[in-house]
């Protein structure tokens, strides 16, 4: 092996080591916060997750499918910003990318830098927290830079002296990085399950965390007579078994032994317009329709 191949396989390493240091930290963050989401989720129609019958086996394959689509997601907004900033490098005849050189070469500006991008990531826990109504885009970066002044500052500034500071500062921002980004999330995944609940219509974000928007019809079993006036029910999920189904005209949750209901008319992911309304209350669910 010569030694340019040496460097070659060198620098191959290190690039995947730098992509490996951001990109596990965002997804460890992204996955715990998912789990909450989704708890979140369930808690609208006041269920949890296992009583829908979601176990951890399938709420980890539902969390993973929907972690490898962000990063599809992702790959692209990032292939789009990767490409801008070089356009815009060679706009400025490569004034901008000495400017970057000469702002990571000054501890205290890279540190600034960080701590308010740190501090950044604090709105979507705020908003978790219901603490940004009304809230403008000067709020946010003012919270962003008061933040990240008292709390990053510093602490990055010490960090800059070794490279391995350095390194551990990355790790810190992405893991951040992710965190708010869970939290917007969460905050998604709680207001669209709340539309759901009131006007039965789904949303892709739902979707995409594994939430099945599906409606049936329940019905007796044998001559298979409609339950509930044949009102069409969002089907939670069953568990020990017994069905969880939420009336959406009724805005009530309830239970039924499987073994006494029959699904039918099922439809998973229905196209409801904008107009669509979850109809006349059905009756109560302790009447047989």
């Amino acid at each position: 092996m010569t030694d340019r191949d040496a460097t070659g396989q060198g620098s191959a390493m290190d690039l995947l080591e730098r992509i490996g240091s951001v990109v596990l930290p965002v997804g460890i963050a992204l996955y715990a916060l998912l789990y909450l989401g989704v708890q979140q989720m369930y808690g609208i129609f006041n269920i949890s997750p296992e009583q829908a019958g979601i176990d951890q086996a399938t709420m980890f394959g539902r969390l993973v499918g929907s972690l490898i689509l962000l990063i599809l997601g992702g790959s692209l907004v990032l292939g789009a910003l990767v490409a801008l900033c070089w356009l815009m490098n060679r706009a400025t005849l490569g004034h901008a990318a000495r400017l970057a050189r000469a702002v990571r070469a000054r501890p205290w500006a890279a540190a600034a830098l960080g701590a308010v991008w740190c501090g950044a990531t604090y709105w979507g826990f705020l908003g978790y927290l219901d603490l940004d109504e009304g809230a403008g885009l000067a709020s946010v970066v003012l919270v962003a830079a008061v933040i990240g002044a008292v709390s990053f500052l510093v602490p990055f500034r010490l960090l800059r002296r070794r490279p391995a500071g350095r390194a551990g500062m990355r790790v810190v921002m992405a893991a951040f990085t992710g965190i708010g980004l869970g939290f917007a999330l969460i905050g998604q995944l709680e207001s669209d399950a709340e539309a759901l609940a009131a006007t039965g219509r789904g949303s892709i974000v739902l979707s995409l965390a594994g939430f099945q928007d599906q409606w049936v019809v329940a019905a007796a079993p044998g001559k298979g007579t409609p339950l509930y006036g044949g009102t069409p029910l969002l089907l939670l999920g069953e568990h020990e078994g017994t069905y969880a189904f939420y009336d959406c005209a009724r805005r009530e949750t309830f239970r039924r032994p499987m073994d006494e209901t029959v699904l039918r008319g099922i439809e998973l992911e229905p196209d409801h317009d904008e107009g669509f309304t979850c109809g006349t209350p059905a009756p109560s669910a302790d009447q047989g329709g």
